[in-house]
C-alpha cells in the first residue's frame, strides 16, 4: 500500500492557480503547487507564472529554451500535491482494471527511501558538487549536511561555528564553496541575536541610500564644470568602476590563496563574501550593507582627489560616476539571482551563476565580462565531466 494518497484535483481547479499567490503546474497526471518555489527559481518566479495552470513537460524538456538537471526534477517533486482529475481520465480510471497505471499513487516512505539509497549517477562539477543553476535553489537538508560534511549546521548560528569550528583553510574553502539553501528560501540565522538584522539587506536599500548623495555630489560638480566636462569625468567614473569591481571581486573577495590559516582570517572571508557562496540564493545578503560599502568606498573618495587633485569638482563627478556604478552593480547582481530578465541579462545571469555552481575560480565579472576576457578568466561554461553518486 502506498505511504499516503494524494487527491485528483479537477482541470478547471488547476487552470485556476495562475499567479503568483497560487500556482499549479502540471507535468501529465502528476499537479505541482509551486508557489513556495517561485521567488527561489533561478529564472525568476514571473516565467514560473506564466505557465500557472499549464503542463510544463515540454517546456522544461526543451534545451532550446533551457536545459533542466534530473535536480531540477526533484525539486518539483517536492511540491505534489495531487493528481489532475480531466474528464477522459477519470473514465479512463472508472473503467479500469488498475487505475493507478493511469494515475499513478507516490510510493512509500519504504520505497522512496530504497529509491534515495540506489542512488542516480549524474556529472557533477568537482569543486562545487553540482551540476546545473537549479541546484542552487535546492532545499539542503540541514541535519543530513551536516552529518556527512561536519561543517555548518545550518539550524544554529553561522558566524560564530567558522570562530570555533577549528577548520582548516583547505577545508573551509572546500566547503564554502559547495553551495547550500536554506530552508524556505530564508535567510539561515547568522549571529542569532540582536546583531541579525544588521546581516541583512533587502535590495532597494542600494538606491535609497547611495542614489541621493550620488546626485547632489553630481551637482555639486556641475557648479564648477561645463556639462562636456561634467559628462566626461562622471562616466569615466563609472567606466573605472567597472575595473572596480573586478578587481575587488577576484582580488579581494576570492582571495583565497593568500588567505591566512587561522580563524580570524576565515572568519573575516566568511563574513565578507564566504557566506555569499555557502548560501547563493539568501536573497537578504546579496547587496552590500550600506556600513560595509562605506568603509571600502572611503580609500576611493581620497584616491579620486588625489589623482584629479588639479579640480575638487572633477575629482567628485568621477567619484560620483563610480558610485553609480557599484549600484548598478549590486542591483545587477541581485536581479541575476532572482528576476527574469531581458535576453543580454539572461546570458549574463547565465554565466554569473555558472561562476557559484560549475567554476568560482572564473567569471569574476557580474555586470559585464569584458575584463574577464581581458585578463583571461572567463568562464569556460562547460558541462560537468566528473561522475558522482548525487
Amino acid at each position: 500500500m502506498p505511504g499516503r494518497t494524494l487527491p485528483t484535483i479537477p482541470q478547471a481547479d488547476v487552470a485556476a492557480h495562475n499567479t503568483s499567490k497560487s500556482c499549479y503546474v502540471t507535468v501529465g497526471t502528476k499537479v505541482y503547487d509551486i508557489t513556495p518555489f517561485l521567488e527561489d527559481h533561478p529564472g525568476g518566479g514571473d516565467l514560473i507564472v506564466d505557465y500557472g495552470g499549464k503542463d510544463v513537460k515540454d517546456i522544461m524538456d526543451d534545451p532550446a529554451s533551457h536545459f533542466h538537471s534530473e535536480s531540477a526534477w526533484e525539486i518539483l517533486d517536492d511540491y505534489l500535491v495531487g493528481f489532475v482529475a480531466t474528464e477522459p481520465v477519470m473514465k479512463s480510471v472508472t473503467n479500469s482494471t488498475h487505475p493507478a497505471d493511469i494515475v499513478p499513487l507516490p510510493p512509500s516512505e519504504a520505497g522512496a527511501e530504497q529509491l534515495r539509497k540506489d542512488g542516480v549517477n549524474q556529472p557533477l562539477y568537482e569543486n562545487t558538487g553540482m551540476s546545473c543553476e537549479e541546484d542552487l535553489s535546492k532545499e539542503t537538508d540541514a541535519s543530513s549536511d551536516y552529518r556527512t560534511h561536519k561543517f555548518l549546521d545550518l539550524n544554529k548560528p553561522l558566524l560564530m561555528q567558522v570562530w570555533r569550528g577549528g577548520f582548516t583553510k583547505d577545508f573551509y574553502l572546500e566547503q564554502v564553496h559547495r553551495p547550500r539553501h536554506y530552508k524556505g528560501g530564508d535567510s539561515a540565522p547568522l549571529f542569532g541575536n540582536f546583531l541579525e538584522p544588521l546581516s541583512k539587506t533587502p535590495w532597494w536599500v542600494v538606491p535609497t541610500v547611495w542614489v541621493p548623495p550620488v546626485a547632489y555630489g553630481t551637482y555639486l560638480s556641475s557648479q564648477g564644470l561645463s556639462t562636456v566636462g561634467l559628462t566626461s569625468y562622471w562616466i569615466t567614473g563609472l567606466c573605472i568602476w567597472t575595473l572596480v569591481e573586478y578587481v575587488l571581486h577576484r582580488f579581494l573577495f576570492h582571495l583565497d590563496q593568500y588567505l591566512p590559516d587561522n580563524r580570524v582570517g576565515l572568519t573575516l572571508h566568511f563574513l565578507l563574501h564566504g557566506i555569499h557562496h555557502y548560501l547563493p540564493m539568501d536573497r537578504l545578503r546579496l547587496v552590500m550593507p550600506p556600513t560595509l560599502f562605506l568603509v571600502l568606498a572611503t580609500p576611493f573618495w581620497y584616491l579620486a582627489h588625489a589623482v584629479f587633485f588639479y579640480d575638487w569638482n572633477a575629482a567628485t563627478a568621477v567619484f560620483c560616476g563610480g558610485i553609480f556604478g557599484y549600484i548598478c552593480y549590486d542591483l545587477t547582481h541581485y536581479f541575476l539571482h532572482h528576476k527574469t530578465l531581458p535576453a543580454y541579462w539572461r546570458e549574463l545571469k547565465k554565466y554569473h551563476l555558472a561562476h557559484h555552481f560549475a567554476d568560482y575560480e572564473n567569471g569574476f565579472g557580474v555586470t559585464s565580462r569584458f575584463w574577464d576576457w581581458v585578463f583571461k578568466t572567463e568562464l569556460p561554461m562547460t558541462p560537468p565531466k566528473v561522475i558522482k553518486t548525487s
